[in-house]
């Protein structure tokens, strides 16, 4: 194995985790004005990801850094073709971390109610802008011989990429409800299982027509492997919950995440984004890299700070395992 498909394995692992945190972070700040009918119970689900969320983001921001760092040909085409998109991603970030901060300063059901839509909405654009984007590097994108992006928003939509979209919207609000059974009390947990039930079926079908769609269109083994393994990991993950397993059914959902994103990754490789003006413009893992030397630096550093980063998260999670009931004292 090459450097260059060493960090390209690192990337996806890097994705893998922001997919699997972030996820139900995404789908707790969905959730949150249907699943919390009052403003105790509003902060009880907020406070359930209170501790975790920016930490979570760290993985996007890791992520965004390895491609700059290690691929910057991607990173520079990526982020001016998807420049609308990504535009609006951050600024749906942005107004979600403002929004965590802001919202207990006021004693007004007015104005906490503003901020949870913000969080709302905050987190529903970038659970769907993820899908899309994603979409967009295994379909293709107006690149030119140059590695120029030459299209316009509008070409990254179709429905391919809508579809892969609603896919990780509905992926995430699942995962986000089965971390709320493990993280709530009643009468939230009750809520959240029924909500999990619900969207069940629905996540099957459009992550599944995703994922085969896109799967058997690349041809690749490993890519149609993972999309079977996803689809039977989220068949279990609701047989789980009707049993009453949450931490079951958690899990389960978290590896159909990871499954899902191994398949997009290896429906792209070795390309990292697909031209779709002409097979010969694609970026490869080897035309949009870094030289030898960088991508050896870089694997250093990773194998001293990637495991100090897992054990930091890992125990902050650990440290904060509590069940959210009405009688934890609420932070947000």
């Amino acid at each position: 194995m090459d450097l260059n498909t060493l960090w390209f394995i690192l990337i996806t692992v890097l994705f893998i985790g922001f997919f699997f945190l972030e996820g139900f972070d995404y789908g707790v700040g969905i959730l949150l004005p249907f699943l919390g009918k009052n403003d105790e119970e509003r902060r009880m689900i907020i406070n359930t990801i209170g501790p975790f969320w920016d930490g979570n983001e760290v993985w996007m921001i890791t992520a965004g850094g390895a491609i700059f760092a290690a691929f910057p040909n991607w990173y520079a085409t990526l982020f001016s073709g998807f420049y609308i998109a990504l535009f609006l991603l951050l600024a749906a970030l942005i107004v979600r971390a403002v929004s965590f901060e802001y919202r207990s300063k006021v004693e007004s059901q007015a104005w906490r109610n503003l901020w949870d839509w913000a969080i709302f909405f905050g987190s529903l654009i970038p659970a769907i802008l993820w899908g899309v984007a994603v979409a967009n590097l295994v379909k293709g994108t107006p690149i030119d011989e140059n590695m120029t992006f030459v299209g316009n928003f509008f070409d990254l939509l179709s429905p391919f990429t809508l579809l892969g979209g609603l896919a990780t919207l509905s992926a995430f609000i699942l995962h986000g409800a089965y971390f709320l059974t493990l993280k709530t009390g009643s009468p939230v947990m009750e809520r959240a299982r029924a909500t999990a039930q619900k969207v069940w079926p629905i996540t099957i079908v459009l992550a599944g027509l995703f994922l085969i769609w896109m799967s058997f269109s690349s041809g690749k083994i490993l890519s149609i492997v993972a999309t079977v393994i996803a689809a039977v990991a989220l068949v279990v993950a609701g047989l789980r919950s009707k049993q009453g397993r949450d931490g079951c059914a958690f899990g389960w959902t978290g590896a159909a995440i990871a499954f899902f994103t191994i398949s997009v990754f290896a429906a792209l490789y070795p390309n990292v984004m697909v031209s779709s003006i002409d097979a010969a413009y694609n970026l490869t893992i080897y035309n949009a890299s870094s030289s030898p030397y960088t991508l050896k630096v870089m694997t250093i550093v990773a194998f001293i700070f990637v495991p100090i980063v897992l054990v930091y998260q890992g125990w902050t999670y650990y440290t904060f395992r509590q069940r959210i009931t009405r009688e934890t004292e609420l932070e947000y």
